[in-house]
């Protein structure tokens, strides 16, 4: 008999490969991988959540890539010796290349390539390094093409989701290959500076988002092209211009029929953000583009699509910030208030969403039933540097992982109702780098009615201790004021609502419906004050108005300033009647009203004389 070459569990003989391990219980349908310094290693997830026996260990320190194919079968790594791929349900090495420097792998959606790209180098002398990006034929093991790809950044070539096409960005163009066969340019796109481009998911035909810069004052594009009609502007499906981008990110929706584009530029002239300036851009494949209008200033953290491809939701605006879900005519359809959080997760089947505050916010996690737009619960996920989905949509990943963190590494799986029901923390001398869920086709599994009450879970659910505000030592033994820094805004449905029947309104309906209702609120206002009388008097309903309108300090400035005050702070609440009538708010308005905390409080400060 010949040798045996053993990898990671799995043993070939000759050419004969033969199973050590049995496959994958059908009772753990989920597992996760896990990469650190203990090594690579899969866990059996819910129920179980014990280590898989059908994928050994790997106990190398130097596993530096790994990737599973989109329907999840596949599985390849680099331990720093070879590049392995199994095929993980019948636990069986397919193939292994020789390629110990490899950082970055991936699978072609239909599993018939493998991408692999190691960095580049040139030779001692000077001369061009060797081709560094390698394609490879997963049938036969065999080498399909060989190209040079310098940077990192953008390293895969990219397929639609049925392999008829696979394009790169070369030298202001982006290359075209038809059915895997990369001998053969099928097409070019040619634009002046292109600098990234993203294909649309889905069936054909292929639609690509291509980004131009601006130069000289020139703005910078967006276009939209259906492959292969790329004859000139004037066969663009659509076309975005826009001032103020030094990079942008592209964002498909699942049905392809519009993309969300986030403008970003590196430094915010103004000086207001650290984060510099971000827009968000709509272009719809059928021409339409809009400037998506934010109602709060800041960064936008995240962007993310709903499954459902009609609906988006946008996190935004300087802390504590907001999260609103637009519908495709960039209207709000509801607005989840502030608090702290910079990112957005829909889950696969699009019915639950979370909102999350990671990276140096402190990890509280919002999960919204987003059919009735129902709050589920508020688990916190401390020092979080990663999140994920199960594709189950019932489970959730969190890890603290390096080198974001170096300490306190290790994962949780939730239910979303809050529940840990499982948690891993690595030894203090080890590390974790990553940890991601096997991923599973579309409609493996149903979608469930939404929960509300907590599932069993391993641990206890842990309430998170309120925050104390630091009180400066003079205003210790004094009362505590109600006042805030930020006063929360709520969250509040912008649907609007004619007889209680949901659906599309135009604007002029809208704008007649909220006038009828200010007209209608005012008459009862007058009915009211009419049978009051006039020795009765209203509730108070805020403290300016508690507050005697005779009384002076005896300092004519500071009297002037509280006049100013009371006169600002009447502006707000009738704002606030306003909005509650139904009037649509112009911004500068809105923000006057976030404004009201600090003026009572400026208020309240002169008339006591602080």
């Amino acid at each position: 008999m010949g040798s045996t070459v053993r990898v990671s569990g799995f043993h070939k003989l000759e050419d004969h490969l033969l199973w050590q391990f049995p496959a994958f219980e059908m009772s753990c349908l989920f597992p996760l991988a896990v990469r650190g310094s203990e090594g690579l290693y899969m866990v059996n997830g819910p129920p179980s959540f014990t280590e898989s026996v059908a994928f050994q260990r790997d106990s190398g320190k130097n596993c530096k890539a790994v990737a599973f194919s989109k329907d999840g079968s596949l599985f390849a790594w680099c331990n720093g010796e070879k590049v392995n791929v199994v095929n993980v349900t019948r636990a069986e090495l397919l193939h292994s290349f020789d390629l110990p420097k490899t950082v970055c792998l991936e699978f072609s959606p239909k599993n018939n390539v493998l991408a692999t790209w190691q960095a580049y180098a040139t030779a001692k002398d000077g001369t061009a390094g060797v081709p560094n990006l390698q394609l490879h034929d997963l049938r036969t093991g065999k080498c399909l093409k060989s190209f040079v790809q310098k940077k990192m950044q953008n390293w895969c070539p990219c397929w639609a989701d049925d392999e008829s096409i696979c394009a790169r960005n070369v030298n202001n163009e982006v290359h075209f290959f038809e059915n895997n066969n990369f001998n053969t340019i099928a097409n070019k796109l040619h634009l002046q500076k292109v600098s990234d481009f993203v294909l649309s998911p889905g069936a054909q035909p292929t639609k690509v988002a291509v980004y131009v810069p601006g130069s000289k004052g020139a703005p910078s594009f967006v276009r939209l092209y259906q492959y292969p009609n790329f004859g000139g502007p004037q066969s663009a499906l659509a076309n975005k211009s826009f001032f103020k981008a030094d990079k942008v990110t592209m964002l498909w929706n699942k049905k392809a029929t519009a993309v969300l584009v986030v403008a970003s530029t590196e430094v915010d002239k103004s000086g207001a953000s650290y984060y510099g300036e971000q827009t968000l851009h709509y272009v719809a494949a059928s021409g339409e583009s809009a400037v998506v209008q934010l109602p709060k200033n800041g960064p936008i953290y995240d962007v993310a699509w709903s499954p459902n491809s009609v609906e988006f939701c946008a996190v935004y605006g300087f802390m504590p910030a907001k999260a609103t879900v637009f519908n495709l005519k960039c209207d709000p359809v509801f607005d989840f208030g502030t608090g702290p959080r910079n990112a957005a997760y829909y889950s696969p089947h699009g019915h639950i969403l979370v909102l999350a505050g990671f990276g140096n916010l402190r990890g509280q996690m919002e999960v919204w039933d987003v059919k009735n737009y129902k709050l589920i619960s508020k688990p916190v996920a401390s020092d979080s540097t990663y999140f994920a989905w199960c594709p189950d949509g019932e489970h959730i990943v969190t890890a603290t992982c390096a080198p974001r963190l170096r300490v306190g590494n290790g994962y949780k799986i939730w239910h979303y109702t809050g529940s840990v029901l499982h948690s891993y923390e690595v030894p203090a001398d080890e590390e974790m780098w990553q940890v991601f869920w096997q991923p599973f086709q579309d409609g493996v599994f149903p979608e469930r009615a939404v929960r509300y009450q907590a599932v069993p879970g391993e641990l206890p659910r842990a309430q998170p201790s309120p925050a104390q505000a630091y009180r400066p030592p003079a205003l210790r033994n004094r009362p505590v004021s109600s006042s805030k820094l930020h006063e929360d805004e709520p969250p509040q449905n912008m649907k609007p609502q004619l007889g209680g029947i949901d659906k599309p309104v135009s604007k002029t309906a809208l704008k007649n419906q909220r006038k009828h209702e200010a007209k209608k609120a005012a008459k009862q206002e007058a009915k009211a004050d009419a049978h009051q009388g006039p020795a009765q008097v209203r509730a108070p309903q805020n403290i300016l108005q508690n507050t005697v309108p005779a009384m002076t300090t005896g300092d004519p400035e500071v009297d002037k300033k509280i006049k100013n005050l009371k006169k600002k702070l009447k502006a707000i609440e009738q704002l606030k009647e306003q909005a509650a009538a139904g009037k649509q708010l112009e911004k500068n308005q809105v923000e006057k009203i976030q404004k009201e905390a600090a003026l009572l409080k400026e208020l309240e400060d002169l008339e006591l004389g602080v």
